[in-house]
């Protein structure tokens, strides 16, 4: 799952630290440890020569010290060797009386001769630190410092990175508003980060690539139309001369009559395509209010013969006025596509149920073709498997003009064997 770059370094730091800390902690109780048991042994070095300079001009110290006592030494015979006065350090427990436990002494033993020389075992013993408490409360400060830190860095990323990141998030949003065709909806984010005013620029040369290809698909689009008309209206106008010869045969008639029909459909295509690019070169720009009650009942009265050709009873009914600032014509278009749909679209003797009020309006056709798929049915040139002969730019034309509203909005449902396109506010 894809996290805030916030989190993502929160939760990285996080992590590095810890690691790092653990490794530095090992490190650092070796080195104090180390240094803590030179100290000692210093210590007891330093301890060894007083003892054995006392024991030198006072040799009843010996005797006197045959176990551990409140001098925290003994002395004991021992075999002559070449390696008596060798120091030889070690670490074990011993009883404490005050804790009633075994805890960490430091020994020397060592070796010297007495002034009559004789060879002498000495013992010397320090009390140390325990390592196990020390490492658990060395364990424990490095956890708090290691939530301080922790809480620390949270912090501090969460106002400092929140104000480095906003202009990034706020490039974003711009980036989220621009459209094909208005170059003007992205509005560069003034911003000190380079990286930032990088990649303002690479969006803006992007959308400036983006336009230049959008304008000449445009300007082609619509020139070929252009050119289009004419020879399709000469060529069905040839077709019909033909179509009045009374020497073709009935299979001919018939081959010339689905010529002039595709030439038909090539024609509402090349409209439809027209239509298209005018809309998105905004050559529709007047804008008034519209009431869209009035402009569906005119539409209804141009769409009476289809109606009836299809027995289909259309049931209209008005509980408010659906009104918005639009331009007239592409209303017209909006609703005549919409209405033709539900004719086109429909079964013989099926119903058309339109209702309107001030928030929405909403056009429901019988049908037996199933649910639409919502994430297609405004894509050019998608006709699904309804009527093979239709052009694919209804509904995306339909879907063209309200781009230019952002007021009106447009949804589909099939619900009850009915196919429902409603427009709201």
């Amino acid at each position: 799952m894809a996290v805030s770059i916030k989190y993502y370094t929160n939760r990285f730091l996080a992590f590095t630290i810890l690691i790092i800390m653990a490794i530095w902690a090992l490190l650092f109780y070796a080195f104090l440890m180390d240094e803590v048991y030179d100290n000692v042994d210093d210590g007891l070095k330093n301890q060894k020569i007083e003892i054995i300079r006392e024991a030198y001009n006072n040799p009843s110290i010996i005797e006197d010290n045959k176990v551990y006592g409140i001098n925290q030494f003994r002395i004991l015979p021992t075999q002559d060797h070449k390696d008596l006065d060798k120091n030889h350090f070690s670490r074990e427990f011993m009883y404490m009386p005050y804790d009633e436990e075994d805890e960490p002494y430091r020994i020397l033993r060592t070796g010297f001769y007495s002034k009559d020389g004789k060879a002498y075992q000495l013992e010397i013993r320090t009390s140390t630190v325990e390592e196990d408490d020390y490492l658990i409360n060395l364990a424990i400060s490095l956890l708090v410092l290691y939530l301080v830190i922790v809480l620390s860095i949270l912090v501090i990323n969460y106002f400092v990175m929140s104000r480095a990141w906003k202009p990034f998030k706020q490039i974003l949003a711009n980036l989220s508003l621009y459209r094909f065709g208005h170059a003007k909806s992205f509005t560069p984010v003034q911003t000190q980060v380079k990286e930032f005013e990088e990649l303002n620029t690479r969006v803006l040369q992007m959308i400036d690539r983006n336009e230049q290809v959008f304008e000449g698909q445009k300007r082609f689009l619509e020139n070929a139309s252009h050119e289009l008309q004419t020879p399709l209206a000469i060529t069905i106008g040839k077709l019909d001369l033909i179509l009045q010869d009374d020497h073709l045969t009935e299979q001919q008639l018939v081959k010339i009559a689905d010529a002039k029909q595709s030439l038909h459909r090539m024609v509402a295509l090349n409209k439809s395509l027209l239509m298209l690019s005018r809309i998105d070169n905004n050559q529709y720009s007047q804008i008034e209010d519209v009431n869209f009650n009035e402009r569906m009942k005119r539409l209804l009265d141009d769409f009476e013969d289809m109606i009836q050709y299809k027995g289909i009873q259309v049931d209209l009914e008005e509980t408010g006025t659906f009104s918005s600032r639009c331009n007239l014509e592409l209303v017209d278009i909006l609703l005549s596509n919409l209405l033709r749909n539900a004719i086109k679209h429909n079964v013989q003797d099926g119903t058309i149920a339109i209702s309107m009020d001030s928030q929405k309006l909403q056009i429901a056709n019988s049908s037996q073709s199933g649910a639409l798929n919502p994430d297609y049915i405004f894509q050019r040139f998608h006709k699904g498997n309804q009527d093979s002969q239709s052009s694919g730019l209804g509904l995306s034309i339909v879907q063209s003009i309200l781009e230019k509203y952002t007021a009106l909005h447009i949804s589909y449902q099939y619900e009850d064997g009915l196919q429902i396109f409603r427009i709201y506010q």
